[in-house]
């Protein structure tokens, strides 16, 4: 079985930890992700939650996933 991607379409480095605002992984864990194996993958996963805790910043910009958020809440105001 394998594991998918943990990217959540942010996409925005932290320039201060170099982790990813959405998914926590590295630049070099990114581009390599599809060429690592079952186990190291896991690992991968196993750390991410610690390392999104250490982000200290927001994305400078609005992402892709939020622009469609907000922009099916404006369409559809309750």
């Amino acid at each position: 079985m394998s594991i998918q991607s943990p990217c959540i379409l942010v996409c925005s480095m932290d320039l201060v930890t170099g982790y990813c605002f959405g998914c926590g992984r590295t630049r070099d864990e990114i581009a390599g992700w599809i060429d690592y194996t079952p186990e190291f993958r896991r690992q991968v996963m196993a750390e991410l939650p610690a390392r999104l805790e250490t982000v200290e910043r927001k994305p400078r910009r609005e992402t892709r996933r939020s622009r469609m958020a907000r922009e099916r809440q404006d369409a559809n105001p309750e």
